[in-house]
């Protein structure tokens, strides 16, 4: 039998030391440790992680130190992707970061996509997450496009819809572009005009939010990978992303979700 094709991630892994407090600090106090974990963080690992509680074959591609200490590792290059089995894949998410250097990657990914019939192409998604200018190229490169209420706000944006409507210009023709608003939910926008919406699914107790975005992001691609249908795909990703929040880490998505 053939092997289910994956979903790979590209992007930052790193280390998250997470000390959990009773409350909030107030600036300038201190404030007793209730506990402290060590886990692993990173956008595109996050999403990965997600992915694979959720039951989807997927991959990982960053940089990893060789010893417990990593400084100034340098970020997946174009020459590193080159050497990647493109067949293995029918999803690529990219977390921005070096973005030259990603426009050359999905261009590969683009020549190999002309190779093949439509059914059988790579999806390309891109996360435009930090203000940073380089970054904003991406956004026509996606099929689909994660922009971020940072980058929204940062345009002068101050609700979803009034980003995507703004935003819409700038990515290519048939993509979706989609923009989380935290505790507003999320709205998509794609080539029939059409504003799709979720509402957020808060927890009843807010426990930890980090990471609430790269899992709204996996559960997206989650189903529209398995050809669920845009509000499908939103209104999963804010279900998964609040659940999240009601517990630490990412563990309690397998148990809630997974297929």
């Amino acid at each position: 039998m053939e092997e289910e094709k994956k979903i790979l991630c590209v992007g930052l892994v790193c280390l998250d030391i997470i000390n959990v407090v009773n409350k909030y600090p107030e600036e300038d106090t201190d404030s007793r440790c209730l506990s402290q974990r060590w886990q692993r963080g990173g956008n595109a690992s996050n999403s990965c992680t997600v992915l694979s509680l959720l039951g989807a074959p997927c991959a990982f591609m960053g940089s990893l130190a060789a010893g417990p200490v990593a400084e100034n590792l340098p970020d997946v290059s174009a020459d590193d992707f080159s050497k990647v089995n493109l067949s293995q894949f029918k999803w690529i998410h990219w977390e921005g970061r070096n973005a030259d250097e990603q426009v050359k990657m999905i261009q590969q990914v683009v020549n190999y996509n002309n190779t093949l019939p439509q059914q059988q192409r790579i999806t390309i998604s891109v996360e435009i997450e930090k203000t940073r200018e380089p970054l904003y190229q991406l956004f026509s490169y996606g099929d689909v496009v994660f922009v971020s209420k940072d980058v929204a706000r940062h345009f002068g944006f101050q609700t979803a819809e009034a980003a995507l409507r703004g935003f819409y210009s700038r990515v290519k023709q048939g993509a979706v572009l989609i923009c989380a608003w935290a505790e507003k939910g999320a709205d998509a926008l794609g080539p029939d005009g059409v504003i799709v919406h979720s509402d957020a699914f808060p927890p009843e107790s807010l426990v930890d939010t980090l990471g609430a975005g790269d899992t709204f992001n996996a559960a997206v691609i989650y189903t529209l990978s398995s050809d669920g249908s845009l509000q499908e795909a939103l209104t999963f990703g804010c279900k998964v992303a609040g659940r999240k929040c009601g517990f630490h880490g990412y563990d309690g998505i397998h148990d809630i979700f997974k297929k």
